[in-house]
C-alpha cells in the first residue's frame, strides 16, 4: 500500500516536472501565419525632436470583415504633440469587458493611435482562458483614427468613449516615446499576452507609471477595463464634465462618428 502511494506521488511529480519543462520551453515568436490586419508590425526611428513612424495602419472598411488594406509612414515633430486621449470601447455582455488605447494629437491636426492587442493567427479568436496559457503574442498596433477608432464606433457598433487626458506636454512626449520604444522592442523581442499581467490596460498603466511612478495603483478596475475610465476619473487622469456618468456621456462619440468631414475633428466637435 505504501509502495503504491509513493509510486503515485512519483508519477504526479514527474507529470508536473514535464509540464514545467514544456511551459518554459514555449517561446513567443513573430514568425507565424498572422491575420491580415495584424500581419505587419509598426516601428519607429528617432531623430532629435522628430520621430519617423512606419506602417501606420489605415484600413478602409465596408464592414468589420471587409476592408481594403492600407498603411502609410509619417514623421512627427514631438514639439508639436499637444494632446493625448484615453479611449475605452466596452464590448460583450459583462460591463467589465472593454478594449482601451491611447490616441496622440498634434497641433497640425494629425492624430495617431496606439492600441495594445493580441496578435491573432489565421483562424484564431480571443479566449480569456487561453490568454493565461501562452496562446497569444502581444503587439502594438499603430494606426490612423479612421481605422482604429472608426472601426469600433461605425462598424463594430460598440460604444466608444474618447477622454482627453489631464497631463502636461512633457508627459505626453515621454508617454508617446515610451510606447514607440516598446513597439520597437516587440519587433525584435516578442512577448506573450497574459490575461492578468500583460493586457491592453495593464500595458497602458505601466507606460503611465514609467513617466509618473505609482500614478495608477493596482486595481481590479485595471484588470476589468470596462471600469478603467471610472478609475481614471477618480484619479484625475481625464478631464471631468460633472459626475462620472455625465463625463462618460459627454465623451461618447458614436453619434458624431457618422457625420461628414474629418473624422478626428468631427468626433471631438
Amino acid at each position: 500500500m505504501k509502495f503504491e502511494v509513493k509510486g503515485k506521488k512519483r508519477v504526479i511529480l514527474l507529470i508536473l516536472f514535464i509540464g514545467f519543462v514544456i511551459w518554459f520551453s514555449i517561446k513567443p515568436s513573430n514568425d507565424r501565419e498572422w491575420n491580415v490586419d495584424q500581419k505587419i508590425l509598426s516601428y519607429a526611428e528617432f531623430e532629435g525632436d522628430f520621430v519617423h513612424v512606419y506602417n501606420i495602419r489605415n484600413f478602409s472598411y465596408s464592414s468589420v470583415d471587409d476592408y481594403v488594406v492600407s498603411y502609410y509612414n509619417r514623421s512627427f515633430d514631438l514639439r508639436e504633440l499637444d494632446s493625448v486621449d484615453y479611449i475605452v470601447e466596452p464590448f460583450g455582455e459583462w460591463e467589465g469587458a472593454a478594449h482601451t488605447f491611447f490616441s496622440f494629437g498634434f497641433s497640425d491636426g494629425n492624430y495617431v493611435a496606439i492600441s495594445i492587442e493580441i496578435r491573432k493567427e489565421v483562424g484564431e479568436s480571443f479566449s480569456t482562458w487561453k490568454g493565461l496559457l501562452k496562446q497569444y503574442e502581444i503587439m502594438y498596433v499603430i494606426g490612423d483614427e479612421n481605422d482604429l477608432v472608426k472601426l469600433r464606433s461605425n462598424y463594430r457598433k460598440d460604444s466608444v468613449y474618447v477622454y482627453p487626458a489631464n497631463t502636461t506636454k512633457d508627459s505626453m512626449r515621454l508617454l508617446f516615446v515610451d510606447m514607440l520604444e516598446k513597439t520597437n522592442n516587440l519587433k525584435s523581442e516578442p512577448e506573450f499576452y497574459n490575461t492578468l499581467t500583460n493586457t491592453c490596460t495593464t500595458g497602458l498603466a505601466q507606460h503611465v507609471n514609467v513617466i509618473s511612478p505609482k500614478r495608477v495603483p493596482f486595481s481590479l478596475k485595471v484588470l476589468a477595463p470596462g471600469y478603467s475610465d471610472e478609475l481614471a476619473y477618480d484619479l484625475g487622469l481625464i478631464e471631468k464634465r460633472g459626475s462620472f456618468e455625465e463625463t462618460r456621456e459627454y465623451y461618447k462619440i458614436n453619434e458624431k462618428a457618422f457625420g461628414e468631414g474629418d473624422f478626428s475633428e468631427m468626433i471631438r466637435a
